[in-house]
């Protein structure tokens, strides 16, 4: 089994507390005798976890960021589905994805993970070239989610787009000069919401292989949203109509 390193408290404790098992060991700031740190001893221990006391400076060197809060755990890949025939095949009642077409900041996945999380989001999904990959620093953002919500990278996002049509999903496109807002959207059926990068936005053939383009209506002085925060918003108008619906 392939390992990886996971830092923060949120990444490490929710990796303990879904698949114990798959965590090789855990490397501790030794100068650490807080609460957090007790809570999360007791969590190993009681999972037959090996923790290593370390100083920070050693944690900062395995994981290359002085933010890992003083614990860093050496686990397992998570058998979460990483093929998109095999998630949608698993998936009950309507999918609802979210796809992310060219995502470069680890922060912006963390939290785009975070949301889809809570708002019940069955994937994630991203091409592997021109985005960011799942790192440590997504993960520890993602405050839990990266082990909770599968994320998918496809080698050809238009093909895997049309992929889903045939699949009867409905590609909802997010742009800031759409004609429709995403409360005139119906993402109570099967639905994949796409997102563009940073900067620029989703790619021409992206958009155009879109069912639909909706804006976030801003009634501010500001003109757009993080895409984190986009992703929230859209996302949680989609449960909210599912909820609504049921």
């Amino acid at each position: 089994m392939k390992s990886k390193m996971i830092f923060g408290f949120h990444a490490v404790t929710s990796r303990l507390r879904h698949e114990a098992s798959s965590v090789e060991e855990i490397y501790v700031d030794a100068s650490r005798h807080d609460g957090r740190m007790q809570d999360l001893l007791v969590a190993a221990k009681s999972a037959g976890v090996r923790v290593i006391p370390v100083d920070d400076q050693r944690l900062s060197n395995i994981v290359g960021t002085r933010r890992h809060q003083g614990v860093v755990a050496k686990a397992g890949e998570l058998s979460l589905a990483r093929n998109l025939d095999e998630l949608l095949d698993a998936i009950e009642g309507p999918p609802l994805l979210l796809i992310l077409d060219g995502i470069t900041d680890p922060h912006n996945l963390g939290a785009c993970l975070r949301v889809a999380d809570g708002a019940g989001a069955h994937a994630v999904i991203a091409p592997k070239d021109r985005a960011v990959g799942l790192n440590a620093t997504a993960a520890k953002v993602a405050s839990g989610a990266a082990e909770t919500v599968p994320y998918i990278t496809v080698t050809n996002l238009a093909r895997t787009l049309r992929e889903l049509k045939e699949r009867d999903i409905w590609l909802i496109g997010t742009s800031d000069d759409a004609e429709k807002h995403l409360y005139q959207a119906d993402f109570s059926g099967p639905a994949a919401i796409i997102m563009g990068s940073e900067g620029e936005g989703m790619r021409r053939l992206t958009r155009e292989t879109c069912d639909m383009l909706v804006s976030i209506p801003m009634f501010g002085s500001v003109e757009s949203l993080n895409v984190s925060v986009a992703s929230g918003v859209t996302l949680f108008e989609a449960r909210r109509q599912r909820m609504a619906k049921a």
